[in-house]
């Protein structure tokens, strides 16, 4: 017999690029989750509440980390880049993606909450491919169940504007300030995700639990610099 209710859980996707333009930034963002996962593991009653993915999205998407309880995740595998950038491969995996991860989780006693997925690019989406469509309905709460929320953060020749339209939100879209460091934008994106897990976690218990999100040190709201 399933148990009823094991708890409140947050899925957490980071959809992170893997495309050819990555290449000198990878290991950065490699680096940058590794220590979220080990900043995680000091805080054991927030982690509880969270279910954590890393998807890398290039032509294709490949799961990296599939809905792991981060107090029991052995290390990571990496992220590799190659070949493109498809913003609507991405959309469209995620769309056929948590609606069963939402159902899998129900069905062991769970109460899910909305999921939040990080959406981390370097760059452009492929030309001339219509990711808004999917975007649209991967957002559309009527059409998917687990619409998620979506914090989008760009770095180098990332676009604000696209990057606004990423955002589920105008407050969740953020774009790398000129002149920063790239390694040293992916470490403060890394721990502002570390911080955004770590309250959105422990709000799962309270009376008015939320989705809580950091503006990474070094950014700016996208929608301010378009």
């Amino acid at each position: 017999m399933i148990e009823s209710n094991r708890g409140h859980l947050l899925p957490v996707y980071v959809l992170a690029d893997e495309s050819g333009s990555m290449y000198d930034h990878i290991d950065d963002l490699n680096d940058g989750l590794r220590s979220l996962h080990q900043a995680l593991l000091g805080e054991p009653m927030a982690a509880a509440k969270v279910r954590f993915s890393v998807l890398g999205f290039s032509d294709d998407v490949i799961e990296r980390v599939h809905l792991v309880d981060l107090r029991g995740a052995g290390e990571f595998p990496r992220l590799a880049t190659r070949n493109m950038t498809s913003y609507a491969t991405a959309f469209e995996d995620l769309i056929t993606r948590i609606p069963g991860d939402i159902q899998g989780l129900k069905a062991e006693g769970y109460q899910v909450h909305r999921p939040a997925v990080f959406f981390f690019s370097d760059g452009l989406p492929n030309r001339g491919e219509d990711w808004r469509d999917a975007h649209r309905r991967l957002t559309d709460r009527q059409l998917t169940l687990g619409a998620p929320n979506i914090i989008a953060c760009g770095i180098v020749d990332a676009d604000a504007e696209i990057i606004n339209e990423v955002a589920t939100q105008p407050e969740f879209g953020f774009i790398v300030n000129k002149g920063v460091d790239v390694g040293d934008a992916i470490a403060k994106f890394c721990t502002a995700l570390t911080r955004s897990i770590i309250a959105s976690g422990r709000s799962l218990g309270s009376a008015n639990p939320q989705l809580t999100v950091d503006k990474p040190e070094g950014f700016t709201v996208a929608i301010d610099v378009i």
